[in-house]
């Protein structure tokens, strides 16, 4: 058992193989260690988060080191069949990769009875263990950037149906039409950690024609029926992707769903306390402004996080600027303009009382990876709010915008090296604390993708998929970093370089494009910048 670092509040526990990462997460199941929030397994790996006030990492490393020689949680009673057309394009290659006709390939795939050992990547992807052991194959090595919902895979020895258009870099080797995943659904997933699943062949090309995969919810959109009486605000127009978030969906793993929420969470909070609100209801994150809303009713709003200019133009055709960072109180008809940020990229609007927001499992985030949540709105939506409740108040205080950097301004934050630092040159770590890393424009609520001089791996093995975090440094083959935000995959078959400190995870979250990037190396939860303590 080896335990590497991620950032403060979290450790990577890798482990032999499947079958020892299962055992253990059966134990941790069984007998939970105090102090532990949430464990998520992954092929020979366990992501544990645990709350440092808590727990110490001394005693977080001897409580899990007890449970080692735990057993695998017997498989679940519940058998799901798959129906598979074989028409994968990967087919044919895959059977020459393993000296097989491709009925050969069929044949032993349709015979093994595979175990959900774990679910990531997407909402429902399932990770299923225990098919025959001559099926296993590399992923492909250059990944295709849409994968079609229901298509059937092989990577490593795993087998998994994607369940939904997404990029991907499994063979392909067939279709199914089952759903794997539906908010409708109770659990949403059809795949269970510990369920069984067997293939078969469907012969009725007709019958297994893909199903589309659905996207967003839709809980607010215009002809939602609101109470005649209740305030809310009209979206007139809005330039970029503006989407409902609170503090996320935390507990879904078992899901396969990451936990989302707002990039700049602290803005978030200190938006909700300057209306009154819990610090965690839904408020709208505005990217780069641009937003235009007419007030319906009265109330009150406030904007945090990059701060952009506030233009109200009354009913009776008055026009006044509004503070950034305080209460502002609105009448009905007053339309509300925001101009674009000179800094950070990211803004949040509260209102008093809260959003009237149907949760979806669990909460309002829009996660604009796995499609869950509320869809972005748009211009005729009319979002009600809620009233507020009796005896709060909106707070008077002026709350000074934080130092946030602009288009070609560099900004330096603060990270723990691991959890798989060990897996580049020296020279590679060294390049990647030293210079300045470029903000592209291939970034969103998933991740920045950043340029710089790429950095070369020492270990060239194809890496098991575990568990990745907000603020993890993911680098692909081209050896240009990737930095994950709100939106990240659950797991990742890439090597994580290093994990952006808390303190600074906000800051990561207002990263505008055109920035620059310097990292700094801190301690993590062992103390020492250098990844690797063992049991």
């Amino acid at each position: 058992m080896r335990f590497l670092p991620v950032r403060e509040n979290c450790v990577l526990v890798e482990l032999a193989d499947l079958e020892e990462t299962l055992a253990l997460y059966g134990a941790l199941e069984a007998t939970p260690v105090a102090g532990v929030l949430e464990v998520i397994p992954a092929a020979r790996t366990l992501l544990v988060e645990f709350d440092p006030a808590e727990v110490s990492v001394a005693s977080l490393q001897s409580g899990l080191a007890s449970l080692s020689n735990g057993s695998r949680n017997a498989p679940s009673a519940v058998v799901v069949e798959i129906p598979v057309r074989y028409d994968g394009e990967d087919l044919p290659e895959v059977a020459s990769l393993l000296g097989l006709s491709e009925d050969e390939v069929i044949e032993l795939h349709t015979e093994s009875e595979y175990t959900v050992a774990f679910t990531g990547f997407a909402p429902g992807f399932a990770y299923l263990s225990g098919g025959n052991p001559r099926l296993a194959v590399p992923r492909r090595t250059s990944p295709r950037t849409s994968v079609p919902a229901g298509s059937v895979g092989l990577a490593g020895k795993f087998s998994g149906v994607y369940p939904k258009n997404s990029p991907g870099g499994w063979q392909l080797i067939g279709s199914t039409s089952l759903e794997m995943f539906d908010i409708n659904r109770q659990p949403a997933a059809l795949l269970q950690p510990g369920y069984r699943v067997r293939f078969k062949r469907a012969m009725d090309a007709g019958s297994t024609s893909i199903a589309p995969a659905k996207g967003y919810s839709s809980p607010l959109r215009k002809e939602r029926m609101r109470a005649v009486d209740q305030a809310s605000i009209e979206v007139v127009s809005c330039a970029l992707p503006v989407v409902f978030e609170d503090v996320g969906r935390a507990g879904q793993a078992s899901q396969g769903i990451s936990r989302s929420g707002a990039a700049d969470q602290k803005s978030l909070k200190t938006a909700n306390r300057l209306v009154g609100n819990a610090a965690g209801a839904a408020a709208l994150e505005v990217t780069l402004g641009g937003l235009v809303f007419r007030m319906r009713g009265r109330g009150e709003v406030a904007l945090t996080g990059a701060a952009v200019s506030i233009s109200i133009a009354s009913a009776s055709g008055e026009r006044f600027s509004a503070p950034f960072g305080k209460p502002i109180a609105l009448d009905d008809g007053d339309v509300v303009t925001l101009g674009a940020p000179a800094s950070g990229i990211r803004s949040y609007l509260a209102v008093r009382g809260g959003f009237d927001v149907e949760p979806v499992l669990g909460s309002v985030a829009t996660d604009t990876l796995a499609q869950i949540g509320p869809s972005p709105v748009a211009a005729g939506d009319l979002i009600g709010i809620c009233q507020a409740r009796p005896g709060t108040m909106v707070s008077t205080e002026d709350v000074p915008s934080p130092p946030l950097p602009a288009a070609g301004e560099e900004v330096t934050i603060d990270v723990i090296l691991g959890p798989r630092t060990d897996w580049f040159t020296e020279e590679a770590v060294a390049s990647f604390l030293s210079q300045p890393w470029v903000a592209t424009g291939q970034s969103s609520r998933v991740g920045i993708r950043l340029q710089g001089k790429a950095l070369e791996r020492a270990v060239k093995d194809e890496l098991p998929s575990e568990a990745t975090v907000r603020g993890a440094i993911q680098v692909p083959a081209s050896g240009q970093p990737v930095l994950f935000l709100s939106d990240h995959p659950l797991t990742g078959g890439y090597p994580v370089i290093a994990n952006v400190a808390c303190r600074h995870l906000d800051l990561a979250g207002q990263v505008p494009v055109g920035a620059k990037i310097r990292f700094n190396a801190v301690d993590g939860p062992f103390g020492s910048i250098h990844p690797g303590n063992r049991a």
